[in-house]
């Protein structure tokens, strides 16, 4: 017998939608089949996906009975408004970072979707990539000890900035700490937990700039410290990630090859999908069963695939989300806490966090 399909309408034909989700839609063919697009300009769509519907409005999109699933790929600003249409009109939904602009936005989504019985998970994607799994490898194994410094950069050379991009546009939920540190905030969120106060330094550097893009965050876990930085001018960029432990240091230099190879135009397919050349694996320094060993650490494998497969167990088989709404919220607060922090010039309490689990 063969197993049930979930019928997938995607929101969006840009960037996100082309290189992080229809991708893996398509490839999952035993699990998703792709019946609907939503795109507002053009006819881009059409032309790469003739036999799939195309529509150029939510609630058309929305009103159509023979979707189970939504996933939104559209600027931020429509996240929060269109979610919310899904989720009321009985669709499971995908939504991509940052979850929405606002708290409040975030937590009627929260609740919204508690009410529905439907699934609303956020497209967490660098918790399936080959530096992550890796740094939970070596955290979970113990192998540096105590973490007291983790430090994450997200940093990329970009002098001018894109006059039409939406994210570098003076709108609600534009700037780079919420397209990048909605990464790196998840990530130590998901190693660390709840922070006792946040203490942020955000700015506009480049000279034609309209919102930030540069960030650095300090977020206090009592014994562990956790920078998370990002900038738009470091043309040679240092390590990715910094891990100092009571018994160790974990440095890790390079990126999961993924994206770039989705942008280039490949399919997710062969043995070497997500997996990292060696010269790039990170380097341990540390001590174990009395010993000092310093050596490259081998990268797991990275797999965007897996958001795709696992999602297709909770909404089918009832397994628990692991992206799951909540913290989107709690991203989204950090942000806002940051904000203020940056505005005050002092350090900010994270207060009305959502302490609930990331593993």
């Amino acid at each position: 017998m063969a197993q049930k399909k979930i019928r997938v309408a995607v929101v969006g034909f840009g960037i996100s939608a082309k290189v992080f989700h229809l991708p893996f839609i398509n490839m999952l063919t035993d699990k998703y089949e792709l019946v609907s697009i939503l795109q507002r300009k053009g006819n881009e769509a059409h032309e790469q996906y003739p036999s799939v519907k195309i529509v150029g409005d939510i609630d058309e999109l929305v009103a159509d009975t023979d979707i189970d699933l939504v996933v939104i790929t559209t600027p931020n600003d429509t996240h929060f408004p269109y979610a919310k249409k899904a989720l009321e009109a009985g669709k499971h939904v995908v939504l991509e970072k940052p979850f929405t602009n606002t708290t409040g936005e975030a937590r009627q989504l929260v609740d919204i979707a508690a009410g529905s019985g439907k699934l609303l998970s956020v497209y967490q994607n660098r918790r399936y990539v080959s530096d992550f799994r890796t740094m939970k490898e070596i955290m979970d194994k113990k192998l540096l000890g105590d973490i007291h410094e983790f430090e994450a950069h997200y940093d990329r050379y970009r002098m001018e900035a894109r006059p039409t991009a939406w994210r570098e546009a003076p709108l609600p939920g534009s700037g780079i700490l919420y397209d990048l540190g909605a990464h790196v905030i998840d990530q130590a969120l998901y190693f660390f937990g709840m922070p006792a106060s946040v203490t942020a330094d955000i700015r506009m550097q480049r000279p034609h700039a309209r919102v930030d893009d540069y960030f650095n965050l300090w977020l206090d876990y009592d014994f562990t410290k956790v920078i998370l930085h990002a900038g738009m001018l470091v043309r040679e960029p240092g390590p990715r990630y910094m891990i100092q432990g009571t018994l160790g240091s974990f440095i890790k230099y390079g990126e999961d090859p993924q994206e770039a190879r989705l942008r280039a135009g490949e399919l997710p397919v062969g043995e070497d999908w997500g997996q990292e050349p060696e010269a790039i694996f990170g380097l341990i320094h540390t001590e174990k069963d009395g010993k000092i060993i310093k050596e490259k650490y081998p990268s797991l494998k990275g797999s965007y695939a897996d958001y795709y497969n696992e999602l297709y167990e909770s909404i089918i088989n009832g397994q628990p989300v692991k992206e799951k709404p909540e913290h989107g919220y709690n991203i989204i607060r950090i942000i806002e806490l940051a904000i203020q922090s940056n505005k005050e010039k002092r350090t900010v309490a994270c207060t009305e966090l959502m302490d609930v689990g990331y593993y």
